[in-house]
């Protein structure tokens, strides 16, 4: 047992200060939950449009049968809380009573509210609390504490805690169960990286991490409320000084990337074999999701394609005005677009490679792909489902308009159906795919040589070891 390492009280009973970071779509299920609270550790459901089954136990294709954007979001919604209650259910009877089970949220998934107060509902006694982030999760708190469970906001600042504690969770305080710091420069998938950051510069998370504590300390928040490190934890001899630190007061450690690639996790062979080969700088964080926010994954063919894509880029004006003389006449088949002496000439190289179709973005670009990737990327837009509560690739809002009211943006991608590709088997290189930026260690963790597979509860096993 690693120095310092004690049970904490949590959802009832005693469990390892050792949560399992929620991934979605599909990939934190109720095996992996399940495995990881059965180990004594907290469980974590993602509750982003998660699996359902047959009566033959196979997963249900989401399929939207909908001719309209907002009926094809209610299915999704229907969706979401389906698979979410089959997961939990799935996973509270594999703990064994063991550990506990939260589940994830994304604040800015689609019809995120309805879906927490579906999954709620229908689970009761079996969520110990609710992981949230992306975004400003201000009614989290109220909605756990009408089910009597504990919240657990995740933020990558004191600032974005103070404000969610004045305006909301003062009033549920009692339903706290801990505050995830998310090191924004670290963590895998999305992150809550502010304009004010530079993403090329990580800041050292110890003061960050003590000025949220400084703040919960303010609010009367005590300290045996644990502050959850996460991003960038691998082990836990690399936060010896974190552990009975009284600046810092009960910490407590979540795994994300590491559950990966265990016996339980869902997630298919090959992208388990990826990660076993992934070199340090491997992992991109980049702001090419359509929710907005900066997000970190495997800078595989997918992310470069994107790259590249937003590479074939000019600035246009609607009539020649300043450097803007020279009228556009490839990509855009007569259309009046005046760009500069320089990007004209750009544009026309990229027409003789093939990029012959030039897209409008939202901040009065053009980019240029082949006519094969114009097709796909309308298609996409047209068949969007609402699974984000605004999206910038499609242009859609969950509002009574479901519209943003800007253009739609093609340097972005339907995040829905490349997590759902990549989690049910479709192909690695062309698909989005999540991990932190620990990820390389696969590679170099003897733990994981020759390149063996661990179970979850001999992954957890030596976790508290300390490595």
């Amino acid at each position: 047992m690693f120095k310092g390492i004690r049970p904490i009280h949590y959802g009832g009973r005693e469990v390892w200060p050792l949560i399992e970071g929620g991934k979605g779509v599909a990939v934190s299920n109720h095996m992996s939950s399940g495995a990881w609270a059965a180990a004594g550790g907290i469980g974590t459901v993602s509750a982003v449009n998660a699996d359902s089954y047959d009566p033959e136990g196979k997963i249900i294709p989401q399929v939207y049968h909908a001719l309209t954007r907002r009926a094809r979001h209610e299915e999704l919604v229907q969706y979401a809380i389906d698979g979410a209650v089959e997961q939990v259910r799935r996973a509270f009877e594999m703990s064994g009573g063991k550990g506990a089970i939260n589940i994830n949220v994304l604040w800015e998934m689609g019809g995120a509210q309805r879906v927490l107060h579906g999954v709620l509902e229908r689970t009761r006694g079996m969520i110990a609390g609710v992981t949230c982030g992306a975004g400003m999760p201000y009614k989290l708190s109220e909605i756990a504490a009408s089910y009597g469970v504990s919240y657990l906001p995740i933020i990558s600042s004191g600032r974005a805690f103070r404000a969610l504690w004045k305006r909301a969770y003062s009033k549920a305080s009692e339903y706290l169960g801990a505050v995830v710091y998310e090191d924004p420069w670290r963590a895998g998938g999305h992150n809550g990286l502010s304009n004010a950051e530079d993403p090329l510069v990580p800041q050292d998370p110890y003061p960050r991490v003590k000025a949220l504590r400084d703040t919960m300390r303010e609010g009367g928040i005590s300290d045996d409320v644990p502050i959850v490190m996460a991003g960038g934890v691998w082990n836990l001899k690399d936060w010896n000084d974190w552990i009975d630190n009284p600046e810092l007061g009960s910490i407590a450690f979540q795994f994300g990337t590491r559950p990966l690639l265990t016996r339980e996790s869902p997630i298919p062979e090959g992208w388990k074999n990826a990660l076993m080969t992934l070199e340090e700088g491997d992992i991109l964080l980049h702001r090419f999701s359509p929710t907005g926010f900066y997000s970190s994954a495997v800078r595989n063919p997918f992310l470069r394609h994107l790259e590249a894509r937003s590479e074939r880029q000019i600035a246009f004006s609607g009539e020649a005005a300043g450097d803007h003389q020279y009228q556009l006449d490839v990509g855009v088949k007569g259309k009046s677009f005046w760009v500069t002496r320089g990007d004209l000439l750009r544009a026309r190289e990229w027409d003789m490679l093939g990029f012959t179709s030039a897209l409008k973005t939202p901040d009065n670009t053009l980019v240029f792909v082949t006519p094969e990737e114009m097709k796909a990327i309308r298609k996409d837009q047209a068949d969007c489902m609402g699974c984000l509560s605004q999206c910038s690739f499609s242009s859609w809002a969950d509002t009574e308009g479901n519209s943003t009211g800007r253009l739609a943006d093609p340097r972005s991608f339907c995040i829905q159906k490349t997590l759902q590709d990549i989690a049910h088997g479709g192909p690695i290189e062309q698909n989005l795919m999540f991990a932190g930026h620990s990820a390389f260690r696969f590679k170099k963790d003897p733990f994981y040589s020759n390149g063996f597979v661990p179970s979850t509860e001999q992954l957890v096993d030596r976790i508290l070891t300390g490595d």
